[in-house]
């Protein structure tokens, strides 16, 4: 089987020890977060904590789409955090990629990453809202979302799982993870406004997020607000079906 890698110039020197992490991820590493459907484990390189992801193996479709059409989720998450990281935009600092390969279809892929300890992730502002500083902590993220917005990046996975949030008194520290679905291109008004449906159900917090992205861009808030709470109506109402269709499916197989 080939492999292809990517290493950044940072963690050349580690290059061995990258590939033995990799090698004997299986039965090394210690588990780390959600295992549902990718397996994420940390390993010990030479002092700093890394994370890294692998990929479950692709259908039989995608196999082929990666092999030849396709980047791999592994080499768009490395690309991708590397552009954040030139912008300016938080993400855990990119080490490496891995990917294997059969001379006709796609198979494990691994991406690599410093470790982040963070104070908070998103999720955590939709279920606990007395969190010190909460509504600081809100207005900064809609900030901090302008700010992917202004510099032309369209994260497509904006979900409450997906940003880790540290505090530093009053500095808070915004991180995106899960980075291998991405456009970047000028956001129009209504592109900008929909990046925001898929993080709360909670009306409260979409009012507040519109206050301060209305704020943001100088526009008036309720054209902000009815515009956002319509858009996170509209991802709910989609999820529901979805997942009633799931049920519905699984039921018929039984």
């Amino acid at each position: 089987m080939k492999v292809t890698k990517q290493i950044h110039k940072r963690f050349t020197a580690q290059d061995q020890q990258l590939d033995d992490f990799i090698k004997n991820f299986k039965s090394s590493g210690t588990p780390f977060g959600n295992q549902d459907r990718n397996s994420l484990k940390l390993f010990d390189l030479n002092g700093l904590t890394i994370n890294v992801k692998s990929f479950k193996v692709p259908n039989p479709i995608n196999q082929l789409a990666y092999r030849f059409f396709r980047k791999s989720k592994a080499q768009r998450s490395f690309e991708y955090a590397n552009k954040l990281v030139a912008l300016g935009i938080g993400t855990p600092k990119p080490i490496a990629y891995y990917e294997f390969t059969t001379p006709f279809l796609f198979k494990k892929s691994y991406y690599v990453s410093a470790q982040l300890d963070c104070d908070y992730t998103y999720r955590d502002l939709t279920k606990d809202f007395n969190i010190p500083n909460y509504e600081a902590i809100l207005r900064a993220f809609t900030r901090f979302t302008y700010k992917l917005h202004e510099n032309k990046v369209l994260f497509l996975d904006h979900s409450p799982g997906n940003t880790l949030i540290t505090v530093n008194n009053d500095d808070y520290g915004f991180f995106l993870v899960d980075l291998n679905r991405m456009e970047f291109k000028t956001l129009d008004f209504e592109t900008r406004i929909k990046n925001f449906a898929r993080l709360t159900i909670h009306k409260k917090m979409v009012e507040v997020m519109s206050d301060e992205y209305a704020k943001c861009i100088n526009a008036p808030y309720e054209k902000v607000f009815n515009l956002m709470w319509q858009y996170t109506n509209e991802f709910q109402d989609k999820y529901h079906q979805k997942k009633r269709l799931k049920k519905k499916l699984k039921f018929w197989k039984a």
